[in-house]
């Protein structure tokens, strides 16, 4: 059977998993009375509950052609957000050819152009597919041209340039040569897979060569390492050793399970050959980026450099007096085993420990993606006191302090792009091109510090009414643009343990917006609410009413009526503290607090920073 390897690569929402839905589905891969959920691809919880796409995971469709003629096509599906990139530099080297997705109407956006961009670098060729193209924006031509001109940009070969183009939609599972076609199926697609995208060039009769990509763990299996296999055949319990990139032996070890890919399924294998996309059970400690070999092999497989984290947060044990009250794992311990084993998995993360023991400092590519750590642990039941993220800076040639840059596409209604333009600059953002992009709408791209980034996407949201759309992707290390102004506004702080009461949180909503309610567990050092000045105030929310014989005068006693307090994300709390704030965040709340709980500790520590 031949084989095609190919990454399905797209901006977020563009529709890439709905249409591997599809592919499934029209290539026999499901039974006709076989249960399917919709976005069968998105396998976790968060994937499922947030509709993008996290991890990179391959997956296997066999077609026959008209001529009966079949062909096996691994698809590795990846994530189209720019935060979650060192998933997909990584799988880049198992494929020999890309599937890219654009939207007819929103076109080529930044995510698209970072992945874009490695998979050019690498010699892949492109197939395009214009999908969502019975939209009633769409804009087929004009997005042809902005792939063809990003596709110049990115320094594309003559032979990438000669891409095919598909005009698809994904969701009624169809694709075409032809623009104006509104039905069909996808079998011009699966044709023009098999045609343009080469089969694996490798070499079967070599000795076996395996580069690991993505890892996974197994309760029964253990340590499981997906890759493509360069070269040779690898049978079942056949001694295998890994190497590093230095070409040390990291260990020793035998092919215990091979699995390959069918459908979502992963399936046993008695062997595996050449260009094949499969799973290895059998070793403990090899990782991502190692190459697994037959131990006649003493040369490592070359791995793709990952580009660098650029944003870092301090995870800390929680030291609030709720502590280990929601949360079943709470010692330091138990948190540096987890970040350990994910900075394993996960190379685009980077974990030190602080020099107290008890805090960790994790570098990764934004705060989407530790968001999404953060949330995983939630709900594994660790409990965290997490910092303000920070940006990493770094060094020129000349000693002088330098920080990254991101690239920020805002497409915004005419309206309210005087503001947005307003609010970027007070971030220290340089707008470098404005154009209309049709249906009243305007794009405005920016290069902006990525410090100036940080918990501007609320307010953005409130500046646009929810219309507006961001999109940021790293752009560059470049000089350091002087102090930003934070947050304006300060925050309540309550000054003692106890519980939320309405009678004292009623006057305290004319000081600002609560952030919690009546009945609410509360704690000295908490953050209850946003001040509506710029300096902190401690208040008691806790103060109940006096109850004596007297009724008061004028109707005095009605109940108080409290506007609902306002209830934040896990991102949105990252993104709203201070330098000197913390989140607290357990298996079943999120809360806010000061890093020094108590008030004559934080005049010390704002002393000091003073002086400094």
């Amino acid at each position: 059977m031949s084989l095609r390897n190919v990454a399905i690569i797209a901006h977020v929402d563009h529709g890439k998993t709905t249409l591997v839905d599809q592919l499934f589905r029209q290539s026999g891969t499901f039974r006709d009375n076989q249960r399917v959920e919709e976005r069968a691809m998105d396998s976790n919880d968060l994937e499922k509950e947030r509709g993008i796409t996290i991890l990179a995971k391959p997956t296997s469709i066999e077609w026959i052609d008209g001529a009966g003629v079949a062909t096996r096509i691994n698809i590795v599906d990846t994530p189209g957000h720019a935060d979650f990139g060192g998933e997909v530099e990584r799988i880049l080297s198992m494929v020999d050819g890309v599937i890219l997705l654009v939207d007819s109407a929103e076109g080529a956006m930044p995510q698209t152009k970072f992945v874009t961009g490695k998979a050019l670098a690498l010699g892949l060729r492109p197939i395009v597919v214009v999908n969502k193209v019975d939209r009633s924006d769409a804009r087929i031509q004009e997005v042809l041209d902005e792939v063809f001109d990003l596709f110049v940009s990115l320094e594309a070969t003559d032979e990438q340039l000669d891409f095919p183009v598909l005009y698809a939609s994904g969701r009624n599972g169809y694709a075409s040569t032809d623009e104006n076609a509104r039905e069909g199926t996808l079998t011009p697609m699966f044709e023009t897979i098999v045609s343009h995208i080469p089969a694996p060039s490798v070499d079967v009769d070599a000795p076996f060569t395996f580069l690991v990509t993505l890892l996974d763990r197994d309760n029964f299996l253990g340590r499981i390492l997906t890759g493509r296999v360069n070269s040779g055949t690898v049978k079942l319990n056949q001694p295998i050793h890994a190497l590093n990139n230095d070409g040390k032996i990291v260990e020793a070890g035998r092919a215990s399970k091979i699995m390959t890919f069918r459908g979502l399924e992963r399936v046993p294998a008695e062997e595996a050959k050449a260009g094949d996309i499969i799973s290895l059970a059998g070793l403990t400690v090899a990782t991502v980026s190692d190459t697994i070999a037959d131990i006649t092999v003493s040369e490592p497989l070359h791995a793709q450099p990952i580009d660098p984290p650029t944003l870092s947060m301090r995870f800390a044990v929680n030291d609030s007096p709720m502590a280990g009250r929601e949360g079943t794992k709470v010692t330091s311990r138990m948190i540096r085993d987890r970040l350990f084993r994910e900075a394993e998995s996960n190379v685009a993360v980077k974990v030190t420990e602080a020099a107290d023991r008890d805090s960790y400092e994790v570098a990764g590519r934004g705060e989407l993606q530790l968001g999404v750590l953060i949330e995983t642990m939630r709900r594994e039941g660790f409990e965290l006191g997490i910092s303000r993220p920070r940006v990493l800076f770094g060094e020129d040639e000349d000693g002088k302090k330098t920080e990254p840059y991101e690239t920020v596409i805002i497409d915004v209604d005419e309206e309210y792009s005087g503001t947005v333009v307003e609010k970027m600059n007070l971030r220290k953002a340089e707008m470098t091109d404005m154009r209309p992009s049709g249906g009243g709408k305007t794009r405005i791209t920016f290069s902006a510090p990525s410090r100036g980034m940080i918990g501007y996407h609320g307010e953005f949201l409130s500046d646009t009414r929810g219309t507006g759309i961001m999109n940021r992707l790293f752009e560059k290390y470049g000089p350091h643009k002087g102090n930003i102004e934070g947050r304006k506004n300060g925050v309540l702080i309550s000054n003692g343990s106890g519980e939320a009461n309405s009678y004292a949180l009623g006057p305290l909503e004319e000081r600002g917006i609560l952030f919690v309610g009546h009945g609410e567990a509360l704690y000295e050092g908490m953050i209850v609410g946003e001040n509506a000045k710029t300096d902190d105030l401690e208040v008691n929310p806790m103060k109940a009413k006096q109850l004596t014989n007297f009724r008061a005068s004028g109707g005095k006693d009605d109940a108080i009526r409290l506007t609902p307090p306002k209830k934040m994300t896990l991102e949105q709390a990252i993104a709203y503290i201070d330098d000197d704030e913390m989140v607290e965040v357990t298996p079943k709340s999120i809360r806010l607090r000061k890093r020094y709980l108590d008030p004559h500790e934080r005049k010390k520590a704002s002393r000091a920073k003073q002086a400094a």
